[in-house]
Parts: C-alpha cells; sequence; structure tokens
C-alpha cells in the first residue's frame, strides 16, 4: 500500500486569471462596452485616419511588463495610445485596399466566440455544428452541391492555399503527400491565372514547392479579364514542352480594377483539358448574394474550389475567409492525418473526430463560424445583397464625378465596386503626372478626409477607391473628390 506524502508546509494560494472580484469586473466590463459603442456611433465626426505622434510611436519600446498594473490601468492606456490610431478602416471614408468595415453584431459575437473559447478542429460540440452549418449555407449562395466540403479560413490567402493544394494533389498524377516534389523526375507540374491575380498565387506557388516559375501568368485585355484563348494556347504550348499542366485560376473581382474573368469559358478550358478549375472570389464571390449583379460571376459555380472573403465584400471583423472544394473526398485526401492521440472519434468529446484539422493546415483553429451565423440570422441575405449592390451604384456614381471633372480620368472600367482614377491637370507633363498623383494620394490620406490607396495601371499612377464599406453615403465621395481637388491645387502653388 503506498504511502501518503505529507508536507509541514502551509498550503500554498493558488493563483488563477480569474476575477477576484466578479461584480467588479462586471462593472469594468459593461463600462468598456459603453465606451466601445459609443466610439463606434461617433466614426464619422472623426477623421478617416490620424498620424501617429512621436511620443505614442515611442511608448510601444517598453520593457516588458513583469508585474501586473490591473485591467482598468491596461484599458486606459488602450484608450489613449491603440484606440485613436488604427488604419481607418471602420471609418466611412476609408476606401484603401479591400478592407471590410466590421460591425457592431460582429464585434459581440467575437466577444462571445472568445468568452466561449472552443477549439475549433472538431469535437462533439454545439460550434462545431456552427461551422458545419455556416459552410451549407455558403455552398448553397454559391451555387455548390450540397456535399461538397469547405472550411473557414484566416482569409483569402490561406482559402486560395487550400484549394491550390487540393488541385495538385489531384491532378499531379502521383501522390505529392507520400512523394513530395524532392526528386520528382515527372513532367513539370504547372499552373495558369491572369497577370492581375493577387500575391497569394505566388506565395502558394512557393510554399507548395511548385516554384514561382510554375505560376504560368496570362496577359489580361482592355478590360483586364483574362485572354481565354491565350490561356488555352499556353496550355497546348507548355504539354509539347512536356510539362504537366494541372489547375486554372480564374479571378472574380480582381484586386486591382476589379474585373472578372469569363469563369464559363475557363471552366470549359478545365473540362477539355481535364485540369482543376480554382476560383479567387476574394471579394467578388459575394455578389452572389445579390439577385442583379450575380451574372457578373456566373460560372463560379462550376469551380471545382472557389476561395472567399466574408470579413470584405460580406463587412464582417477579421478575420473569416472560406474555401469551398467540390469533391469532399478530395479535400480531405489532402490534408486527413489521423494521431493516435486524438482518440478514435466515436463517443465522449471526441465524438465526430476532428473534421475541420482535416480540411486544412490549422489544428488550432478560433470560432469563426459564429460571427457568420449570427450576422446571416440577424440581418439576411438580401440585405446583404442590398448593401452590395448600394457600393456598386456608389462606385459609378463616383465615376460620374470623376468624368464631370475636366482634369481627372478614369484609367480602368468600373465593372463592380473599384474606381482608379488620376489627376492630369493642364499644363503638367505626362512624366510628372505620376509623381504628382502620388503626392496627391498621401496629402488626402494625412489630411484625414479621406483614404483611397494606389496602383499601378499601364504605367499610370492610379489612386483606387474599393468600396467595400457598409458605412459609406453618395455625399462622401463628394467629400473625396473636393478633397483631392484641394491637394492638387495645394502641392502645384507649392
Amino acid at each position: 500500500m503506498a504511502t501518503p506524502v505529507t508536507t509541514n508546509h502551509a498550503r500554498k494560494v493558488e493563483e488563477t486569471l480569474d476575477p477576484v472580484d466578479w461584480e467588479e469586473f462586471r462593472s469594468f466590463a459593461h463600462g468598456v462596452v459603453d465606451d466601445t459603442v459609443g466610439w463606434l456611433a461617433t466614426l464619422r465626426e472623426r477623421a478617416a485616419w490620424t498620424e501617429m505622434p512621436e511620443a505614442v510611436r515611442a511608448s510601444f519600446n517598453e520593457a516588458v511588463p513583469v508585474e501586473g498594473t490591473g485591467a482598468a490601468q491596461v484599458y486606459a492606456e488602450f484608450v489613449e495610445r491603440v484606440r485613436p490610431f488604427p488604419n481607418g478602416n471602420l471609418h466611412p471614408r476609408f476606401w484603401g485596399w479591400v478592407q471590410g468595415t466590421g460591425t457592431p453584431l460582429g464585434m459581440i459575437a467575437d466577444m462571445l466566440a472568445a468568452a466561449l473559447n472552443p477549439h475549433m478542429a472538431g469535437f462533439n460540440q454545439a460550434p462545431a455544428l456552427v461551422e458545419r452549418q455556416v459552410l451549407a449555407w455558403l455552398a448553397e449562395l454559391m451555387g455548390f452541391p450540397r456535399a461538397s466540403s469547405g472550411v473557414l479560413t484566416s482569409g483569402g490567402t490561406m482559402a486560395n492555399l487550400i484549394g491550390l493544394a487540393v488541385a495538385r494533389g489531384e491532378k499531379a498524377g502521383f501522390d505529392v503527400r507520400e512523394q513530395g516534389l524532392q526528386g520528382h523526375r515527372g513532367p513539370r507540374l504547372v499552373f495558369y491565372g491572369s497577370s492581375e491575380t493577387h500575391g497569394w498565387c505566388r506565395k502558394a506557388a512557393e510554399l507548395l514547392g511548385l516554384g514561382n516559375s510554375a505560376y504560368r501568368r496570362v496577359a489580361v485585355g482592355a478590360d483586364y479579364r483574362v485572354d481565354v484563348e491565350a490561356v488555352r494556347k499556353l496550355i497546348e504550348s507548355d504539354r509539347r514542352e512536356a510539362m504537366r499542366p494541372f489547375c486554372v485560376v480564374g479571378n472574380a473581382g480582381t484586386i486591382n480594377t476589379g474585373a472578372t474573368d469569363d469563369l464559363r469559358a475557363l471552366a470549359r478550358v478545365c473540362k477539355e483539358e481535364g485540369l482543376w478549375f480554382h476560383v479567387d472570389g476574394a471579394f467578388g464571390a459575394l455578389t452572389r448574394l445579390s439577385e442583379k449583379l450575380r451574372g457578373v460571376v456566373d460560372g463560379i459555380e462550376e469551380a471545382d474550389s472557389l476561395a472567399f472573403d466574408l470579413h470584405k465584400w460580406m463587412y464582417l471583423p477579421f478575420e473569416v475567409g472560406c474555401v469551398l472544394v467540390r469533391d469532399a473526398e478530395a479535400h480531405t485526401r489532402t490534408f486527413a492525418a489521423k494521431q493516435n492521440y486524438f482518440g478514435d472519434g466515436e463517443r465522449g468529446v471526441i465524438g465526430g473526430g476532428l473534421p475541420f484539422a482535416d480540411r486544412g493546415v490549422e489544428l488550432t483553429r478560433s470560432f469563426r463560424a459564429l460571427k457568420v451565423w449570427m450576422s446571416l440570422k440577424a440581418e439576411g441575405v438580401a440585405k446583404y445583397g442590398r448593401l452590395i449592390e448600394q457600393n456598386v451604384t456608389q462606385a459609378r456614381y463616383l465615376a460620374e464625378l470623376i468624368a464631370g471633372e475636366p482634369e481627372m480620368e478614369l484609367l480602368a472600367p468600373v465593372p463592380l465596386n473599384v474606381v482608379c482614377f488620376r489627376l492630369r491637370p493642364r499644363g503638367v507633363a505626362e512624366a510628372d503626372l505620376n509623381g504628382l498623383n502620388k503626392e496627391v494620394l498621401l496629402r488626402v490620406q494625412e489630411s484625414g478626409a479621406a483614404v483611397p490607396s494606389s496602383t499601378v495601371l499601364d504605367g499610370k499612377f492610379a489612386l483606387r477607391v474599393a468600396i467595400t464599406n457598409h458605412r459609406s453615403r453618395r455625399e462622401d465621395f463628394e467629400v473625396l473628390v473636393a478633397a483631392v481637388k484641394d491637394m492638387v491645387e495645394k502641392v502645384r502653388s507649392r
């Protein structure tokens, strides 16, 4: 019989990160929520962006805290040094890059998700069923079969990476997972996308061991859509050079101009050539939520895999992206890896297994699905469709304003929600226009009037307005045009 362990030492007080006084914490938490709601309600009254003072910037070089100061003090520091200086994407006049604005309900959902703190690899739990339902809804909205697979991700880059990984595994012609690409003696694997495809494509090619040169960039036309015949000819040419094409990437809303490739034509090419068809629908895929606009992405439902972000044109807080895969078995074949320490998955907490871990790279995942589930149920798909239509209408209104300005010009068509334009004042040489427009852009941002971003189209520096903002109003675009005109005068007179 074992001898019990005894000690003469006094029992040590064991610590916890729960509050010592729950009522005190309740009062603190209520104050934080009230303060935050008040701050959100007054966004329009503040500048779209505020430059951080050097003193504030320097304050983040402090030493690691050994002893704590308490939640109230830390919150006070947040209010003083962090909250006033974000990149501005919550503001009604933020149209830089393609960044969503977040929603108050999404904020609450994220708080609830963090409070519950479930591990989202799977498990026998309600949060897993929430994600499963969200994925079923999204598959239906995108025209995918009910039996499709999917997983929520951190964003479009990870969603697209997963889609391309499944394509590689299914179309490589050998067991990539077992053999890898080191020492592979067969034809070189290559895939195709337009020169307008987002930078994730290069990263994915490199991370998957294919190499940047395996990503075959195809020219676009004047409308910035991929030349489908050029895709077909390059596939044929690569095959003659003993390469193995395995995938074509179509764009539903390019990052530069919002252009959408002819998805149905690309799907036809893939079917005829026996290739995987992946669609990067980062923000454009969500035009399917609008009955009026869904024709823009006609053919997206024929994709073998589709990636898109709900934190872009569904306005939800970061981070939540999605990848859908038509062939559920192909999806799990690419990632599933059974481990003994997970258990058999038949009963208890592990009942049902870890299905989401078998659909991507991550095992540990946050409860991203809750804000999607709550938002769709609270607002309804139809409202999101109307908001997307509203943004497209606003883009066309801005294009009209620019067309009416004799010293401004559009640099690309406006098929959806992205407007690219520049100033072209009389008496300014072409060689000086890029520098002038860049300076005007920076001054508009620094003034706090609005936040457009930039791109370069055919060598021309463009101010780029990407409207994925549910808070924007028509008058905000009038403010932008006025600010641009004001800044050009200041730049020219310096």
